[in-house]
């Protein structure tokens, strides 16, 4: 229900924001009010569609009913304990997350997908440490174009300058190579100090950039040669996002740990990493911990946000709706020149804009967001698309309307 008449008009709450928050983040002058499945809206009673689904998260959409039930019922029962205490929903989501991943034998919970990725980077050294590695021989390498959380260790892996620059000095033991170069990551890992590589299977921050075939499986093989884990993070691009449940698994590879967050919780924070049997005893007492991981309220819904992500009608539907936006898409950059060619899986697409065009995905949103259509962009050149995976075939044709709506207007104004 909205809240609209009950709190203050936008005007009064987006000053505030320009007075009270630490400034971030450069949100577009709207403040979203609520959500049913795949549309949005504001606090002026305008609506969206949702083709962000708040940074790929909302994969079951806004409002579901039974997310709602999970959060309801759990509120009136245990909101938190820490991990001094067991609590029966972090209990079973960690037992169905072992089932559902084929490969891993445990699980830490957390809250967001930096932390995973902490916990995974903490994992690969302590795991060297205890294969008598010294320090200059539990390197990380991570691929240029990476993405994998704000904190200090988690922004050092990513392999962009942009991301570091001013945080200075930066952790040691991190080394970066060229995306879909197997031979440039062979060559990183020739003098075996690295211990671990950490990889997307498909890029999100860094352009909706898939692993090239055989390249996952390229970094098995050689992790295997020079005895060091692979870590695929799955954040972004894991949970049912490109068509089947974790991403790694197209690529028919078996990692040593996989990370996840986002739509774990379809839109409650929560992150996981979970451990193979090559590590999931590295980490004992006090090794590591989280006062809100695990938390009963965020597992309750995650708990049932995974039942349903991990349904096949649901991953058929995520295949079938990505070919036909995959393809609506490449039809409005044929007519209109703006797009160069679409990349992605499933519903985590990216459109690359033409030459003429790039460095314009910020403006083109703004177009977007205008004719009632809710964008992202990974990087100034290309429109970011991963929209909720109950997404219809309603709100896809309406949606790229609005954004042919919103093209024809980007190119008036040009």
């Amino acid at each position: 229900m909205s809240s609209i008449e009950s709190s203050p008009p936008a005007a009064a709450l987006l000053a505030t924001a320009q007075q009270v928050f630490v400034p971030v983040y450069q949100p577009r002058a709207l403040v979203l009010d609520h959500g049913r499945g795949a549309r949005l809206w504001d606090r002026e009673g305008r609506e969206y569609i949702d083709f962000a689904a708040g940074i790929a998260v909302c994969s079951l959409g806004h409002a579901d009913p039974e997310l709602v039930a999970a959060l309801h019922a759990q509120a009136l029962k245990l909101w938190h304990t820490s991990n001094v205490f067991y609590n029966a929903p972090a209990i079973e989501l960690a037992e169905a997350l072992v089932a559902a991943s084929g490969f891993a034998q445990r699980v830490f919970l957390c809250n967001s997908g930096a932390e995973a990725n902490e916990a995974a980077i903490k994992l690969a050294r302590r795991w060297a440490t205890q294969q008598g590695r010294a320090p200059a021989r539990r390197t990380i390498l991570s691929f240029q174009g990476s993405f994998h959380g704000r904190t200090l260790a988690t922004v050092t892996a990513t392999a962009q300058p942009r991301y570091q620059q001013g945080f200075e000095p930066l952790p040691a033991g991190f080394r970066y190579c060229a995306f879909n170069d197997l031979d440039a990551a062979a060559a990183a890992l020739a003098d075996d100090s690295v211990c671990a590589v950490l990889v997307e299977p498909v890029q999100g921050e860094g352009g909706v950039m898939p692993a090239a075939p055989g390249f996952l499986a390229g970094l098995r093989a050689l992790c295997d040669q020079h005895d060091a884990l692979l870590i695929c993070d799955e954040i972004q691009c894991g949970m049912g996002r490109t068509g089947t449940l974790f991403a790694h698994v197209q690529d028919g590879v078996v990692p040593d740990v996989v990370t996840l967050a986002k739509a774990l919780g379809a839109g409650f924070p929560i992150g996981a990493m979970l451990a193979g049997p090559r590590v999931a005893g590295v980490l004992q007492y006090g090794a590591h911990g989280s006062t809100f991981g695990g938390n009963p309220l965020a597992a309750a819904v995650a708990r049932v946000a995974l039942r349903r992500l991990a349904a096949p009608a649901l991953l058929a539907q995520v295949t079938r709706r990505g070919q036909a936006l995959r393809d609506g898409l490449q039809a409005l950059g044929a007519a209109t020149g703006v797009f160069e060619h679409v990349r992605g899986r499933g519903l985590m697409l990216g459109a690359v804009l033409a030459v003429a065009h790039r460095g314009k995905a910020g403006a083109i949103l703004d177009h977007a967001h205008r004719a009632g259509l809710l964008l992202l962009q990974a990087g100034p050149d290309v429109l970011r698309i991963v929209p909720p995976l109950v997404l219809d075939a309603t709100d896809s044709e309406q949606g790229l309307a609005r954004l042919a709506q919103a093209l024809r207007t980007y190119l008036a104004a040009a």
